[in-house]
């Protein structure tokens, strides 16, 4: 590497880390400004408060670090060209191919360190994030609340209950299906189901079975009766966040075992893990554009690149969150969901390239 690039190179890094220094302690003034009286009320031991800002920190900073970057690197490079450096660079007879070389060794470097974040750091930062909020601020049961449960809970039982509350550990309209070669052979009816912690049984209330007889049924039924599953109160009502607190093994492992027992829920946590790799890869774009839209000097100045930079990040932000959004709440593809952004703004980014060879 020549002066250029470790010139070009260190600016790339030391500005991208001094924003992230700057806007994570604002984060925090923030979030401490509007959390503070619960923190109070709730007397929350300051090792717990403690803990929860250093896992805020880490949730914070890979929540947003491609407009972080994105921002920091228009910031720089607009400086350069208003010290009219870049014209200097390229009327040495370096390619604007050759300039952009260093930017894409810091995009690379940014990218392995948010791939290695999100596999392995941010899932422990995100459950300590997101358990600290449930337990001490938000004190909302809905958490822990799930409808219309569909299970597979062996290979010829499968499982419906229309409510579940973890809290109180009972459910509604409980429903028992097995099958015997793809023929249901039984099914069982409950008014409702609850967990007995004591013996890990559950209780039916107003219980009915079902037998299918070559002749005729059989019936059975009871006020009550006691049962051993092989489920648990966790299996049917997994947390909101449950995927961004599990490592790519353990989330790959959870999905498996999720389509085996044929959760409604997969699209929710596929997209989660679709964005371990998107996010890394949306480092090389925004660089691109970055670089694109801040290496020519503008008679507005710095000021035009920044809000021009700022307006395509939440642009960004917007195709993100829609199309996450909707791979969710729909059968829409969640591969194609997360990559559609980084997609439209490759696009773009080689729009831009272009224009600013010239």
């Amino acid at each position: 590497m020549k002066i250029i690039d470790w010139y070009i190179l260190k600016r790339y890094l030391v500005t991208f880390f001094v924003m992230l220094l700057m806007f994570i302690p604002i984060g925090i003034v923030i979030d401490v400004s509007e959390k503070v009286n619960k923190i109070l009320q709730n007397k929350v031991p300051f090792a717990e408060v403690a803990l929860y800002y250093g896992n805020f920190t880490i949730y914070f900073a890979n929540l947003l670090f491609p407009i972080f970057l994105f921002l920091s690197v228009i910031w720089f490079t607009s400086k350069l060209a208003n010290n009219t450096e870049i014209i200097a660079i390229l009327g040495s007879g370096i390619s604007f191919f050759r300039f952009l070389r260093p930017y894409i060794i810091g995009a690379s470097i940014v990218s392995v360190l948010a791939l290695l974040m999100g596999f392995f750091f941010v899932p422990k930062a995100s459950k300590g994030f997101n358990d600290f909020r449930y337990t001490y601020l938000k004190n909302n049961p809905e958490v822990r609340q799930s409808s219309d449960v569909y299970k597979q809970i062996s290979d010829n039982e499968y499982i419906y209950v229309s409510s579940f509350s973890y809290n109180s550990k009972t459910g509604y309209n409980f429903n028992l299906e097995t099958f015997k070669d793809n023929v249901l052979v039984s099914k069982v009816n409950a008014g409702s189901i609850r967990y007995n912690e004591q013996d890990s049984t559950y209780t039916l209330s107003a219980y009915t079975k079902r037998t299918i007889g070559p002749m005729e049924d059989i019936i059975e039924t009871a006020p009550t009766k006691k049962f051993k599953f092989n489920f648990m109160p966790d299996d049917l009502t997994p947390t909101v966040y449950a995927a961004e607190t599990m490592t790519l093994g353990e989330l790959n492992h959870f999905i498996e075992s999720e389509k085996n027992r044929g959760s409604g829920n997969i699209n929710a946590y596929l997209v989660v893990k679709y964005k371990k790799y998107s996010i890394p890869v949306s480092a090389f774009i925004l660089t691109i554009i970055a670089v694109a839209v801040s290496s020519m000097k503008r008679r507005g100045g710095m000021g035009i690149n920044l809000a021009l930079g700022i307006a395509l990040a939440f642009i960004f932000i917007f195709f993100d969150k829609v199309f996450g959004t909707m791979a969710e709440k729909s059968s829409f593809s969640p591969l194609i969901a997360v990559w559609i952004p980084n997609v439209a703004f490759g696009v773009l980014a080689v729009i831009l390239l272009r224009n600013a060879r010239r």
